[in-house]
């Protein structure tokens, strides 16, 4: 959860942002709510076994309380406690039992209806196509368990080269207040933003060259052209961007909620809006995705060796024919901390904590540049908005805690001390009219030979200590990871079987 702010420490030093706070609530001796909770109900459940039973029993009591109150608090680098990590074994182990992390589709795959459809959390995803006020063609993601639709918007970002460092802030400064508005914006749920990096087939340059060759231009500027068509595609590299918006079907908590036509309709009228105001935040030309592209879009992803046939096709002026059914992978099997999926190879990795203290506005650079290592990279964040109502109380309950936490001891820690400031400063700047968004990363790094999975690895390692993060792997749910980090909208928090709030205080 963040609220981005600016410092400055004169006229020409550069911006930094931070104060990037995560919740928690009060508790004694470090523990969160729930390990406090279970520290008195262990001690006053052993007074009372010893008060009606002996001393002895009242002893086994409490260091049983005790030993499920240390699975609770200790944890690792990553805030993961011993419960939790235990969970997410057993809940791998059940998965391989049954079987569930194997997926075979097609004629004569393990589906009854033979299709080719998305697995895991996107199989009851459903899409259909709309056109906006401005006439333009956008697909629309239903998902009815969760009652969520998405449209997801293409962009091409400016990129910072050649580029002022004052406007540079400005469009910093655009994308803080376009999520602000979002909180405001009715029936919002979450919104993505995907960086993906893919090797260049090399079909658009030759397209765009073979088009412009005069018929009666010398026999050498002829092959000059074409020994540099064939040779510049050889280690260079796409940059592809897209925002994925997900709006819930009621527009308000206990509304009624509408159904897929009402729902195209409404959005066709707000979309329009909504990608004026992405437009000043750097992203370039913003356009909504037509119910053709995204289908590419999704099936590249998980077979990359599609990639150039669908190219090929488009260059021909002949697109292929691609409907939602048959987007997916005709196999797929999930392992511990890997993922195979059609011709690749892809590895998730989560965001588990953000960059401690002020950064530039630089700081991702590196992250989401092309490497030489990863053949396929995407880069997913993850926002959830939160409207002025509930942002007045979280920040509220914020510094309560960290006040409560700060003055449980004699001698506070400076980890106590700077939450409370942050705390503080947080609800300062709700106060004045700041947005509060919790916020997420996915990577996820894919490689055409599973050879190349160790070096992956150690580039994206490499990568996330500069930018500053704190990464771990997803274990036991990289598929379900993987599908997260598409631009499809799905909130993972709204998949979970255990809510994320008792999550947190495991």
């Amino acid at each position: 959860m963040t609220i981005t702010t600016a410092t400055e420490t004169n006229d020409n030093a550069p911006r930094s942002y931070g104060n990037w706070t995560k919740p928690k609530t009060a508790g004694l001796l470090g523990l969160s709510a729930l390990g406090t909770a279970v520290l008195f109900v262990g001690a006053g459940f052993a007074v009372l076994v010893t008060m009606f039973s002996n001393i002895v029993n009242g002893v086994i009591t409490g260091v049983i309380f005790g030993l499920f109150l240390l699975t609770v608090a200790a944890k690792d680098k990553h805030g993961q406690s011993l419960l939790m990590r235990a969970t997410t074994r057993a809940g791998w182990m059940s998965t391989k039992a049954k079987g569930t992390h194997i997926y075979r589709s097609g004629p004569l795959g393990r589906a009854e209806w033979g299709t080719v459809q998305l697995p895991g959390l996107a199989a009851g995803s459903r899409l259909t196509e709309w056109r906006d006020s401005y006439n333009r063609p956008f697909a629309l993601v239903q998902v009815p368990a969760t009652s969520h639709y998405t449209v997801v918007i293409g962009t091409e970002p400016d990129g910072a080269a050649l580029v002022d460092r004052e406007q540079i802030d400005a469009w910093v400064a655009e994308w803080g207040m376009w999520l602000a508005r979002l909180g405001d914006e009715p029936g919002i749920e979450a919104v993505s933003v995907t960086i993906e990096t893919a090797p260049d087939t090399g079909t658009r340059l030759r397209r765009e060259v073979t088009s412009r060759i005069d018929d009666n231009a010398p026999e050498f500027a002829k092959r000059l052209l074409g020994d540099l068509v064939d040779r510049y595609p050889a280690g260079s590299a796409t940059i592809k961007a897209y925002v994925a918006i997900t709006f819930h079907a009621a527009a308000r908590t206990g509304g009624r909620k509408r159904t897929p036509d009402e729902m195209g309709r409404e959005l066709a009228s707000r979309l329009p809006g909504i990608t004026q105001g992405l437009t000043a935040t750097g992203a370039g030309t913003s356009r909504p995705l037509s119910a053709q592209q995204l289908c590419e879009v999704i099936r590249i992803a998980y077979d990359p060796a599609a990639a150039r046939l669908i190219d090929e096709a488009n260059a021909a002026g002949e697109p292929p024919e691609l409907y939602w059914p048959e987007v997916g992978p005709t196999a797929h099997q999930a392992g511990w901390d890997t993922y195979r999926h059609d011709s690749a190879l892809s590895v998730t990795w989560m965001m588990s904590g953000a960059p401690r203290g002020n950064v530039p506005s630089s700081v991702l650079s590196r992250l989401l540049a092309p490497h030489r290592d990863v053949a396929r990279k995407r880069i997913t964040l993850l926002y959830r908005p939160i409207d002025a109502a509930k942002a007045a109380a979280i920040v509220e309950s914020d510094v309560r805690a960290a006040s409560f936490n700060l003055t449980t001891s004699n001698k506070p820690t400076a980890r106590n001390m700077t939450a409370a400031r942050a705390a503080l400063a947080t609800a300062a700047e709700e106060a004045g009219g700041a947005g509060l968004v919790q916020f997420g990363m996915l990577i996820t790094a894919t490689v055409l030979d599973a050879s190349q999975e160790a070096d992956a690895k150690a580039a994206i390692d490499n990568l996330s200590a500069t930018a500053r993060l704190r990464l771990r792997l997803v274990h036991g749910s990289q598929d379900s990871a993987f599908a997260a980090a598409l631009p499809l909208g799905l909130v993972l928090p709204k998949h979970l079987r255990v809510p994320g709030e008792v999550r947190e205080q495991l």
